[in-house]
């Protein structure tokens, strides 16, 4: 490897943080505007979509420590947002399910959201778009290969 090569893996890191968080500082605002943090956000999110959720597996698809989820479900609930189920054939499970009053609150956020992302990212055509996926889930997936 190269020093110019060296500085442009440098320069690469650079770039990628500072557009995640050009990006994350507006997403962040209008979720402080819309009264939820991120983590919250993105357990209604999983809820809303994919249906009810085991709490043991939320963590994992979300990306977030499995001892922060209970804090989070904890608000979710109290806010009438969520509702936890424990599951009739296993005692260790508890389902947390999107509530009526929290699907209505997804179904107004939801697409505002969506459309925040879409202006966000318009600085790329939809060319544009599909190679920097592709090129970053190859970068995603390298790494995950490398051992450290």
């Amino acid at each position: 490897m190269t020093s110019e090569e060296v500085k442009q893996s440098l320069k690469l890191y650079i770039v990628l943080s500072r557009a995640h968080k050009a990006i994350n500082e507006v997403t962040n605002q209008f979720f402080q505007e819309n009264k939820v943090n991120p983590t919250e956000f993105a357990v209604l999110e999983l809820l809303y979509h994919k249906g009810r959720q085991p709490l043991q597996k939320i963590g994992s698809k979300i990306l977030l420590a499995s001892g922060s989820i209970t804090y989070v479900v904890d608000k979710l609930e109290k806010r009438g947002y969520i509702t936890r189920t424990a599951c009739p054939s296993d005692r260790r499970i508890t389902y947390a399910e999107i509530s009526d009053e929290g699907s209505a609150f997804m179904a107004e956020l939801f697409p505002r959201h969506e459309k925040e992302l879409h202006e966000l990212t318009n600085g790329l055509t939809p060319d544009e778009k599909d190679e920097a996926i592709e090129l970053l889930k190859k970068l995603g997936l390298s790494v995950k290969d490398l051992s450290y």
